[in-house]
């Protein structure tokens, strides 16, 4: 989603610059952190995976190792335990390197990446300095925001414990201060899971009552969750599908699917991987931004209907008509026009201000919804009109239609972070 929003704010003429927050301290670490000094140390992402799974259960069940994971919190901010340091910095290592090779494959990049350990500084620094000037208030030994003074529908939360650690609201205030002084943006954009809703909602009026006209950029989107048609999934179950095995998945049902096309090797890998992405990416941003979504796994990869390969396939097929309008020495033209104006035209020239309206929204899924339709419409120009014809005096016009087609198919896609494949 974020990728998208960037993609269509770039195409508007906007100078965009992709930021990172890295979530690489807080309990969920420490948890995982217990769990690799009781199952040994893990060598990979998966059996990270494994040891926060087993200290996010024994966190709940047990009272005992809830104070101990704590306390492993506690020394992981202090950097005070050798042993521990060892395990967290290797955990830390792999983590970011996973995370690389997942936006290798997802075509997304960042320019700056911030890291929470270090917004604990200027978070403090700055909660301390407004503490003094009524924005927060002490409350049993910790600091705290209360929002419902400023508006009726917040509430309070925390922002220094009363052990003087930041919380991660406090990490959040200064993470917006560290930004604008990175990168002073007129408009800074938000986006996170539907959970932080309420958090955001506080967070954002404190800042506002730091910096009005910093929290005035400040445009906060949020996501819901993908989950299987079997419900909802769970880190502490350990019952979770990982972003790789969707995808892992999500492949060999591509390559099951086309086993028996004749592609070449080099054809068929390409086709599979942009496919296989192209399908996931579809199937989330054809939705309005905010609710969950339930992952289809047969509709996703169909070449038929409301999907992204489909929307590949219409791609391709107005590549091998213009492959053959080439061979046939037929170029694009607006000289000779065919007597009726169709569907595709007029859907055509409505490209731009159906990105003009995503980018104003935020929301990609007014062009996922725009490309299936104009994909419709072109499948069915293909089959009425035949386009290749010498003997025929609108074919040039037929050509730069589809030529015109093709066009913006690639652009829309590549809004939405869809690589094409040539041949299908």
């Amino acid at each position: 989603i974020g990728e998208s929003i960037s993609r269509i704010n770039e195409f508007l003429g906007a100078e965009v610059k992709r930021a990172c927050y890295q979530g690489e301290v807080g309990l969920h670490v420490a948890k995982a952190i217990y769990g690799a000094i009781k199952n040994g140390e893990p060598k990979n992402a998966e059996e990270w995976g494994r040891a926060y799974t087993k200290g996010s259960a024994d966190y709940e069940d047990n009272a005992g190792v809830k104070k101990e994971i704590e306390e492993l919190n506690k020394k992981i901010y202090e950097r005070s335990d050798k042993e521990i340091n060892t395990l967290y910095d290797s955990g830390r290592k792999v983590s970011l390197e996973t995370f690389e090779e997942m936006y290798k494959q997802l075509g997304t990049h960042f320019d700056y990446y911030f890291f929470e350990s270090e917004m604990a500084k200027p978070g403090l620094e700055t909660v301390r300095r407004f503490l003094e000037k009524g924005v927060f208030e002490k409350s049993d030994g910790a600091v705290v925001f209360k929002g419902e003074k400023y508006n009726p529908i917040l509430h309070t939360r925390v922002y220094i414990t009363s052990q003087g650690l930041p919380t991660y609201e406090a990490k959040e205030l200064g993470l917006y201060i560290v930004k604008k002084k990175t990168y002073p943006a007129d408009i800074s954009i938000v986006i996170t899971a539907n959970e932080q809703d309420g958090v955001f909602a506080v967070g954002l009026e404190a800042l506002r009552q730091i910096d009005t006209e910093l929290a005035m950029k400040v445009r906060h989107i949020s996501h819901g969750l993908l989950k299987l048609p079997s419900g909802k999934m769970s880190s502490r179950k350990g019952n979770i599908l990982s972003a790789d095995e969707l995808i892992t998945d999500v492949r060999k049902l591509v390559e099951e699917k086309i086993k028996d096309r004749n592609y070449d090797k080099a054809l068929q890998k390409e086709i599979i991987e942009k496919v296989s992405i192209g399908a996931i990416k579809y199937s989330i941003l054809r939705h309005t931004v905010g609710g969950d979504i339930i992952y289809d796994f047969e509709k996703s990869i169909s070449f038929e209907g409301d999907s992204g390969p489909y929307l590949q396939y219409s791609y391709a097929r107005a590549k091998s008509v213009l492959e053959k309008a080439k061979e046939e020495g037929i170029k694009p033209s607006v000289g000779k026009i065919i007597p009726e104006t169709t569907e595709l035209e007029k859907l055509l020239y409505r490209f731009p201000e159906i990105v003009e309206r995503a980018g104003n929204e935020y929301s990609p899924h007014y062009i996922a919804n725009y490309l299936i339709e104009l994909a419709g419409s072109f499948n069915g120009f293909y089959s009425k009109h035949k386009i290749v014809d010498k003997e025929d005096e609108t074919s040039s016009y037929k050509v730069a239609l589809t030529t015109a087609f093709a066009t913006t198919m690639k652009n829309g896609l590549n809004l939405l972070g869809i690589k094409v494949p040539e041949r299908m």
